[in-house]
């Protein structure tokens, strides 16, 4: 998009007014910056301009928001915050209903390990999820506007106005409908934690998937494993390939004796085939989130500055150090260790 970059008016002469190559000055081509509040001279068909002394941008056409259903998205996302509470909360219960006695008949030792990894990852997902779903996901600085005495050159450069909140935006900050505020540093809104994924808290969200990840993978194993132990069946299918010759002995001395003793399983065999089949659908959704997160905080991206980047690469530089920034991993270990990958990654090239 091309700006007209404006300066503030100056005197012109009658001559040059006479002059018929030059269009006369009316009332349309006469305008006030937002920035520092200067009074400039700007082409009637110039909507978009750029301040000449404060950098400031005017959209004169900016999509003004309707907040006619804002209500809704405001009711929408404490709802899906409770939704996945409730979820996480009966994960977890349930799991420790169907899976620890059999772990604790196996072993006092087995049954405190699981226990133990159980409560770590519980309270690191719980906690996380806390953290991202109520902390403030960013607010952009409070700057100076308005006042040209107040605002120096280039003070504003590349900044928008936010009709919505009345206040300067930067060129990474975003106003969120949902949220209904800007938000620095905008990731995406997420309805699950129903809030804004900014520079506040997406450290938090990030350490949730991680965390999250990690706990239903544990789940599946856990629940298949014990699932194994209370269903003999399971333990007694031979492992043979299948043939139009052998298919038929298959069905009839393994699949039907197994299909049979489905009457016979405990309500704790069904709960352990529920939590399998969520933890993993749940697990492949997140992890394929994860890594597309991951993604973007190697290139030194967001997801929206990704959309807005048109495929153009070359601005950002991919590297592990923007992961480590993002972490804020800076004991001298951490930066050995990358320099010494990179070094590596230089010398093959």
């Amino acid at each position: 998009m091309d700006f007209t970059d404006s300066t503030p008016s100056s005197p012109v002469s009658p001559k040059k007014q006479e002059d018929d190559y030059v269009t006369p000055i009316t009332e349309e081509h006469d305008t006030t910056c937002w920035g520092c509040g200067l009074r400039l001279i700007i082409s009637p068909y110039a909507p978009i301009f750029k301040c000449g002394w404060c950098g400031a941008i005017t959209n004169h056409n900016a999509r003004k928001y309707d907040n006619k259903y804002f209500w809704l998205r405001r009711l929408r996302d404490p709802f899906f915050v409770i939704v996945l509470l409730l979820f996480m909360l009966f994960i977890i219960g349930s799991g420790v209903w169907a899976i620890y006695p059999v772990t604790f008949s196996m072993g006092y030792i087995y049954g405190i390990f699981h226990m133990t990894i159980t409560v770590i990852l519980s309270i690191a997902t719980l906690s996380t999820y806390v953290l991202a779903a109520f902390r403030s996901p960013g607010a952009p600085p409070r700057i100076p506007w308005g006042s040209y005495p107040n605002m120096g050159r280039g003070g504003l450069m590349d900044y928008t106005f936010c009709n919505v909140c009345s206040n300067p935006k930067s060129p990474n900050t975003h106003h969120c409908r949902s949220c209904g505020m800007c938000v620095l540093d905008m990731d995406h809104h997420c309805p699950f934690i129903g809030n804004c994924v900014g520079a506040g808290n997406h450290r938090s969200f990030i350490l949730f998937l991680m965390s999250a990840v990690t706990s239903t993978f544990y789940v599946s194993i856990m629940s298949s494993y014990i699932l194994v132990q209370i269903w003999p069946p399971l333990r007694h299918i031979p492992t043979v390939k299948l043939t139009w010759s052998t298919i038929l002995p298959f069905l009839t001395e393994s699949a039907l004796p197994f299909l049979i003793s489905v009457e016979s399983v405990p309500i704790r065999g069904f709960v352990l085939i529920y939590l399998f089949f969520a933890s993993v659908s749940v697990e492949i959704g997140l992890a394929v989130l994860l890594w597309q997160q991951l993604s973007f905080i190697y290139e030194g991206k967001t997801y929206l500055s990704h959309l807005n980047s048109n495929g153009n690469d070359e601005a950002e530089e991919k590297d592990c150090q923007n992961i480590v920034r993002f972490f804020g991993c800076s004991n001298p270990a951490t930066r050995y260790l990358l320099s010494y990958w990179n070094f590596k990654k230089s010398h093959k090239k």
